[in-house]
C-alpha cells in the first residue's frame, strides 16, 4: 500500500485542556500533510476546552464514562480512516508528523508506532541549568521502552505520540484494559496489538508536551511504577524479586538529574 492511499485520523482525548488545546489544534493545521479528520473527544471538561475546539475544522464526540481509556476508546472507535494517530491536548506536534506517520505505514508489517516527547514549557531558570529538563522527558520515554523492549521482546507506545492500524484496533478493541489507576492505557494497547505485527518506537520521531504533570520528582517514579503494575497485570513478569528489579533499573537509569534542583524548581514555580 502507497502513502499517498493510507489516510489518517486524529484522535485527542481532552479534560480540561482549554489553556492547551488550542496551540495543538494549530499545530494540526500547520502539517504539511493534513490529517484526513480530527477527532476531540470531550470527557466531560467544565472549562472552554469544547469553545475553543469549536473554531478549528474538527469533530467533537463525548464520552461521558470519567478516563482516559474510556475516552480514548470512543474516539478510535469513531475514527474513520486506516491509521489512528494519537495525540493529548496539551501536545505540540512538528508540521511533518502526519507525513512521517503515513510514512512508516508503508511498511505493512507495522501494526502500531510512537517517539517520545520534550517539554515546551519550562521556566527560563531551568532550561539555563546543566540538569537538561527540557529533554529529561525524552530521556524517560525512550529508557523506559528500552526496559520494556528488553521484557516483553517488542517496543511499547506512548499516548501523546502515537499511531496504529485501524484494523489493528477492530480486532482488540473489546480486550484493552480501562483502569488508569492500575495500567499504562498506552503500554496496555501496545500488549494486546503486539501479537498482531511489529509495534516501532521511533527516538527521533519527537513531540512537544506540557511539564504541567512533571513537575514532581513522584510523578516520574509513579509513571515507572504503574508501567510495571501494567506488565504485572498481563503476568509478563512473574515474581515480586524481579518486579523490584525492573523497579530500581528503570528508576536508576531515568531519574538521575539533580533532586536539590527539582525542589527548588517545584516551590517557587507552584502555578505550573
Amino acid at each position: 500500500m502507497s502513502k499517498t492511499q493510507l489516510r489518517v485520523s486524529v484522535v485527542i482525548p481532552v479534560y480540561n485542556e482549554g489553556k492547551y488545546i488550542g496551540a495543538c489544534l494549530e499545530s494540526l493545521m500547520r502539517q504539511t500533510v493534513p490529517a484526513d479528520e480530527i477527532i476531540v473527544v470531550d470527557n466531560n471538561s467544565t472549562d472552554d476546552t469544547v469553545k475553543i475546539a469549536k473554531q478549528y475544522p474538527v469533530k467533537i464526540i463525548k464520552e461521558t464514562k470519567q478516563g482516559r481509556g474510556h475516552a480514548r476508546n470512543r474516539g478510535f472507535n469513531k475514527a474513520q480512516y486506516d491509521i489512528i494517530a494519537r495525540t493529548d491536548g496539551d501536545s505540540i506536534l512538528p508540521s511533518n508528523w502526519i507525513k512521517r506517520i503515513k510514512k512508516k505505514f508503508t511498511d505493512e508489517k507495522i501494526v502500531a508506532i510512537s517517539g517520545p516527547a520534550e517539554f515546551y514549557d519550562l521556566p527560563e531558570f531551568i532550561q539555563n541549568t546543566h540538569w537538561q529538563t527540557k529533554t529529561t522527558w525524552i530521556k524517560v520515554i525512550n529508557t523506559y521502552n528500552k526496559v520494556v523492549r528488553q521484557l516483553l521482546k517488542h517496543d511499547s507506545l506512548y499516548g501523546p505520540n502515537c499511531a496504529l492500524r485501524k484494523s489493528a484496533w477492530n480486532q482488540i478493541k473489546n480486550t484493552t484494559c480501562l483502569d488508569d489507576n492500575q495500567v499504562h492505557e498506552d503500554l496496555d494497547l501496545a500488549i494486546h496489538l503486539a501479537p498482531l505485527g511489529t509495534i516501532k518506537f521511533y527516538p527521533n520521531l519527537k513531540v512537544s508536551t506540557s511539564v504541567r504533570r512533571w513537575k514532581k520528582p513522584e510523578a516520574y517514579v509513579e509513571y515507572l511504577f504503574r508501567g510495571l503494575k501494567s506488565i504485572r497485570k498481563h503476568k509478563q513478569i512473574g515474581t515480586r524479586k524481579q518486579s523490584k528489579l525492573l523497579m530500581q533499573k528503570l528508576v536508576s537509569k531515568t531519574l538521575s538529574f539533580d533532586r536539590r534542583r527539582l525542589s527548588l524548581w517545584t516551590r517557587e514555580d507552584s502555578n505550573l
